[in-house]
């Protein structure tokens, strides 16, 4: 049988002049072939008849119709459910080897007769046009800081013409979180391009609990900054492809950086965020050409909006305020009062008139509280009896040191431990909690009694709080395990 080689060679040897019969022996093959496959002009592969037959009888063509029927109406089912149901409905008439048959035979009819597929149509970016934005969770990355492991997401935004990209930690999907990580990214670009694309921003959504407020809000940002907002339809994240490229390109890219770094853990925040925009200006630096096409398109920058939205609310009978569905405490002092909420991404400020008042880490999700002791302290020591079935009494114990003497009053002074507990972190809240907590200390390690008098004694007497103990772990001597190894190996010997 003649292979393509040999034509190959022979047409190769006939090209450079040479006989026919001289070229046919020299591709091993006679001259009558060789004058035919000079004549076609063709390969041997190239002249074979088209395949129209089988080689073996169609185990499936009696259930051909039944199959085809099922894939029409549902074109998800896979071969090897359908093969499975043909099993049980017809009592085993196929054996597994067949199953391949009916995948071939599936995947023929899908590319031939199936339904069309979506198309996704290639799109021609400009410079200055679009930006996109998202966030992604960056958990997966493994950032530690100081030891704890560092849970956030990230605002990132990148431009889809020259792919500059930048961004922004923090830590819900809030449009707090999204007004700032916006506002960051547009004066890092030092401008405004003509539309700003993101999904439907649900999670977003839901944290605000009032839609309307939500677009009302967004729109306004958008509206200021002059940006064209536009949103991809519900799970279609291909529609906002260059941001979801970009998310697992960066986070790819910082992986890589943290191993050459040779540690994930940084010593504060700070330092990590100062980290990421070092990595997003080496990033950019690769796309200074498309970029620059694209900086004269921007559009000047506005001033900046406050990130915050302001809520008005009064405080209530038991110290609190309640602010997107979490309780936070302010000073019993403001009781009554009516009071401003500004949010941000990551602390409600308390404005009484035009003064702050209060500064507190935002909680996250819903129906958490934030209790400190200090502002309720001084009524505390008044109605001490309100401690044991307080609410948020939890929030009373500043540490676990605390927590043990609390315990320990209730054992040895139960109907006047309250009240000895609630004097004592009134003078925290006085005095200093490091100072009490070091004379509470004291106390558990004493023979002392465990009284507030004793306690308001050492705090007031100026006595330094207690070192932090070194303690010093040598290396282990692990020449008690050589010494069992014989023993050991007598043991078995006897088994």
């Amino acid at each position: 049988m003649i292979r393509d080689l040999q034509v190959e060679e022979l047409m190769k040897r006939l090209a450079e002049g040479k006989p026919l019969y001289l070229c046919a022996v020299q591709s091993g093959m006679g001259e009558k072939a060789a004058r035919k496959y000079r004549r076609l002009g063709k390969l041997p592969s190239q002249c074979l008849p088209e395949r129209t037959w089988r080689t073996r009888r169609d185990p499936f063509t009696e259930v051909w119709e039944e199959v085809r029927a099922l894939v029409t109406e549902s074109p998800a089912l896979e071969a090897k459910t359908i093969f499975e149901a043909l099993q049980r409905k017809y009592e085993n008439p196929f054996s597994d080897g067949q199953l391949r048959t009916l995948q071939r035979r599936l995947k023929r009819w899908r590319y031939t007769e199936g339904p069309a597929k979506e198309v996704f149509f290639e799109q021609e970016h400009r410079p200055g046009a679009l930006c996109q934005s998202d966030f992604t969770n960056m958990n997966e990355v493994g950032v530690m800081i100081a030891g704890q492991p560092f849970e956030h997401l990230l605002y990132h935004l990148v431009l889809t013409y020259s792919n500059w990209e930048t961004g922004t930690v923090c830590f819900s999907e809030s449009l707090e979180s999204l007004s700032a990580g916006l506002q960051n990214a547009l004066t890092d670009l030092g401008g405004v391009p003509r539309a700003h694309r993101s999904d439907r921003m649900s999670a977003a959504v839901n944290n605000q609990c009032v839609p309307e407020e939500f677009t009302r809000r967004y729109q306004g940002l958008l509206a200021h900054y002059g940006l064209e907002g536009q949103k991809i339809q519900a799970g279609k994240a291909n529609e906002n492809g260059d941001i979801e490229q970009r998310h697992y390109r960066f986070k790819r890219a910082l992986s890589q950086e943290l191993l050459l770094r040779g540690s994930h853990d940084f010593p504060v925040r700070e330092a990590y965020e100062r980290f990421l925009r070092d990595l997003f200006r080496r990033l950019n630096a690769g796309r200074k050409a498309r970029f620059e096409e694209e900086r004269p398109l921007l559009r000047a920058l506005p001033r900046r909006l406050d990130d915050g939205q302001r809520l008005e609310m009064k405080v209530s009978c038991g110290s609190t305020i309640r602010v997107r569905h979490n309780t936070y405490s302010i000073h019993s002092r403001l009781i009554g009062a009516r009071v401003q909420a500004r949010v941000y991404a990551e602390r409600i400020e308390v404005w009484f008139g035009n003064e702050k008042v209060e500064s507190l880490p935002r909680l996250y999700g819903r129906n958490g509280h934030r209790i400190n002791y200090r502002h309720i302290s001084e009524w505390l020591v008044r109605k001490p009896g309100a401690l044991e079935s307080y609410r948020y009494r939890e929030e009373l114990f500043p540490s676990s040191v605390f927590r043990t003497v609390y315990d320990l009053l209730k054992q040895r002074h139960a109907p006047s431990a309250a009240s000895a507990y609630a004097r004592m972190l009134h003078l925290a809240a006085l005095e200093g909690e490091t100072r009490v907590e070091s004379a509470l200390r004291q106390l558990l390690k004493s023979e002392q009694p465990l009284t507030f008098e004793v306690v308001e004694h050492l705090v007031k007497s100026g006595q330094e709080p207690e070192p932090v103990t070194h303690v010093e772990v040598g290396p282990a001597d692990l020449s008690g395990y050589d010494a069992l190894l014989p023993l050991a190996a007598g043991e078995v010997a006897h088994g």
